[in-house]
């Protein structure tokens, strides 16, 4: 009997140095798959019924405090679900680098790129190779798309004519269609009002004149043209002349770039700093790896996803924004009562055949369907852990969109799950009894709803007395 404890004390030494050694691995448990909860399963952290990830900005620190002393508050005091319940912030690890000024738009984190602006004088847009004869091609249809970066004036459109006639006798109009909304884009349009075709070039083949950066053409390959315009070539049948405008203030914009870079990074460094200490104190956020813009947060999105997976144990996802109002009890009611804690689900308010936007801050140049699928509104949604997981495992391959709530959409109609639809979950800012959540309040706003709904029981009104 002594024989056998001298073989296994070495052994039983071992297994637990082994142990220690795989508990004390820099990052702790849950930082890694390959860490000790992925070897001891068992091990995990407490299970959860539900974890919340709520999308947030690096700069909404009002926000988040909004929401810890408000319905996050009020969770945590609540005897029933205080412990069944998970609750993290998603917040991009990184700012943006390029000062808002300096980007193409406030929404991506890409530089505004103008060097060298042509300046008092009249562009010709588009340069044809003088190797290349005129051809008279078969489409009577040709548009092009392009983005103004910096305000220009288009004085005069213009189309390409057949060398060979002797003067221009044929019907041919041009229409410059301006972008709606916000954004600074169009598309001109030629079109042949005889039988014969246009004269046109191949978009890949003329030369750009962007007067040094100010706009651009929108090709094939980075996007796709309103279904309207599709008709015909990639191409041109013409062209366009413009001027820079404001060119003064373009240029002292452009000399005093390297100061607004060097403050921009110093903010961005305060901002860090203050980031640490908030999550230090909170221990309720989540830092994924991405730059932190709006075109960004169907990566943060994905990101959360494969760290749930990986760090936590739970039952059903519930996805939010840091501006909603959000009512926990009535969700777990809710859930209780419709039984939706089974497998394959994905719970919401659900948007159908929602046109696709190609400008402003929603635009959408990767979708080529006139309309997305079908996708629960931003507010909330709640998702089942096989969906989860699903989306975890193929987070890398998985194409983004311009929206976390479209994008989801996309990769749902690949799973094809249970949808169960629910107008509680509203998708526009306003109040109804018995509301699951809403959405787009300031924090004050917040604030209000949830005194109202702690004196009275309902966020909406009170009662007189």
């Amino acid at each position: 009997m002594r024989n056998w404890l001298v073989l296994l004390c070495p052994c039983a030494v071992g297994v637990a140095l082994h142990l220690w050694l795989l508990l004390s691995c820099p990052g702790g448990p849950g930082r890694h798959p390959a860490g000790p909860l992925a070897f001891f399963p068992q091990w995990k952290l407490r299970h959860y019924d539900i974890v919340v990830g709520v999308l947030s900005a690096r700069h909404n620190h009002e926000l988040r405090s909004v929401i810890r002393n408000t319905w996050f508050k009020h969770l945590k005091q609540h005897p029933a679900l205080s412990q069944r319940v998970l609750v993290k912030f998603i917040i991009g690890a990184h700012g943006c680098a390029v000062p808002v000024e300096d980007r193409e738009d406030p929404y991506s984190c890409k530089l505004l790129n103008i060097s060298n602006p042509v300046l008092n004088q009249e562009i010709e847009a588009f340069s044809l190779p003088e190797d290349i004869p005129s051809v008279l091609s078969e489409d009577r249809i040709v548009s092009v798309n392009f983005r103004v970066l910096y305000p220009i004036v288009i004085t005069s459109l213009g189309v390409f004519y057949e060398a060979v006639s002797v003067g221009f006798q044929r019907n041919i109009t041009v229409k410059l269609y301006q972008a709606e909304h916000e954004s600074f884009e169009g598309t001109i349009v030629w079109e042949s009002q005889d039988p014969q075709g246009l004269v046109s070039r191949n978009l890949h083949k003329v030369t750009v004149n962007d007067g040094g950066g100010v706009f651009r053409v929108i090709t094939a390959g980075e996007g796709s043209l309103p279904h309207e315009f599709t008709e015909g070539v990639e191409g041109i049948a013409g062209g366009f002349i413009y001027t820079v405008q404001e060119g003064d203030a373009l240029l002292k914009s452009l000399h005093t770039r390297p100061e607004r870079f060097a403050s921009h990074i110093k903010n961005l460094e305060k901002e860090d700093a203050l980031l640490k200490e908030e999550s230090s104190t909170h221990d309720d956020i989540v830092f994924v790896d991405v730059v932190d813009t709006y075109r960004n947060v169907p990566a943060k999105l994905l990101n959360f996803y494969r760290w749930t997976i990986e760090s936590t144990s739970f039952d059903l996802l519930l996805k939010t924004d840091d501006d909603c109002y959000i009512d926990l009890e009535a969700v777990f009611n809710r859930i209780m009562q419709k039984k939706l804690d089974r497998p394959n689900m994905w719970w919401g308010n659900f948007r159908l055949n929602w046109a696709v936007d190609r400008t402003g801050k929603w635009q959408e140049l990767e979708y080529p369907s006139p309309a997305y699928p079908a996708f629960a509104c931003g507010s909330g949604y709640v998702i089942s852990k096989d969906i989860v997981q699903w989306l975890a495992s193929n987070s890398e391959r998985l194409k983004t969109y311009q929206g976390e709530d479209v994008s989801m959409g996309i990769w749902m109609a690949a799973v094809g799950p249970k949808r169960y639809q629910d107008s509680l979950w509203l998708c526009e800012k306003t109040c109804e009894s018995g509301m699951l959540s809403s959405p787009q309040y300031s924090p004050q706003e917040l604030r209000e709803l949830w005194r109202v709904k702690e004196q009275c029981g309902d966020p909406c009104r009170c009662e007189e007395r």
